[in-house]
């Protein structure tokens, strides 16, 4: 590997970029609370992991290379964001709206649902493959080999992870904060449209 400390600001950098994983720690947190956030993110780990192995064996390359493989996965992960978008804002739009929560719960959403919500939205995402087939290897000397690719990819996620941690965190307490049905309907529905929005970009997106 070769500068490290380059991939590690860039790495940063990238984390802080709103996507389709910081939407549904955001939904969740807000809705759920803290503990749902935190569920998400280590679903949203999980699935870093399968993303990094897969571009240490070569696998994140074929879904590159291959565009009905791409297509494909590209199409349930922006089905997947659709539905939770139109989930969140039912929510919104329901005459009771969200049930209000006690502090820092998970009340509203299971700890399975929160985990496997934040896994299959980062494995429905083949923009990920894309890019720790041609982010990683700019970092390593030589032809990049399985032991580089992974151990770039697990920094690439600890760096992620540690940013949406306090993300989660700090959405969290807001969410405490905001206990009034209607001030929850609103920040459903708004996540509910974001998560809309980044389900109709990842299906116009090109490999």
């Amino acid at each position: 590997m070769t500068h490290v400390g380059t991939f590690l600001l860039l790495a940063a950098l990238l984390a802080v970029v709103p996507g389709p994983d910081t939407a549904i720690v955001t939904r969740n947190a807000l809705v759920g609370g803290r503990r749902a956030g935190l569920l998400t993110i280590l679903g949203v780990a999980a699935g870093l992991a399968v993303w990094t192995l897969a571009a240490g064996a070569g696998i994140a390359a074929v879904i590159r290379a291959s565009a009905p493989a791409f297509d494909a996965l590209k199409f349930a992960g922006a089905i997947y964001l659709a539905c939770l978008g139109v989930q969140a804002l039912w929510g919104a739009l329901r005459k009771q709206g969200p049930r209000q929560l006690p502090r820092a719960s998970g009340g509203q959403i299971p700890a399975r649902v929160a985990f496997r919500r934040g896994a299959l939205t980062n494995l429905g995402n083949p923009k990920i493959a894309v890019f720790f087939t041609s982010f990683l290897p700019q970092f390593t000397t030589g032809s990049p080999s399985f032991g580089a690719l992974v151990t770039l990819g697990l920094l690439f996620c600890a760096v992620g992870l540690g940013w949406l941690t306090v993300y989660c965190l700090v959405v969290a307490r807001i969410g405490d904060f905001l206990r009034k049905p209607r001030a929850r309907r609103v920040l459903e529905g708004v996540t509910g449209v974001v998560l809309l929005g980044f389900g109709l970009t990842l299906a116009a997106e090109h490999r």
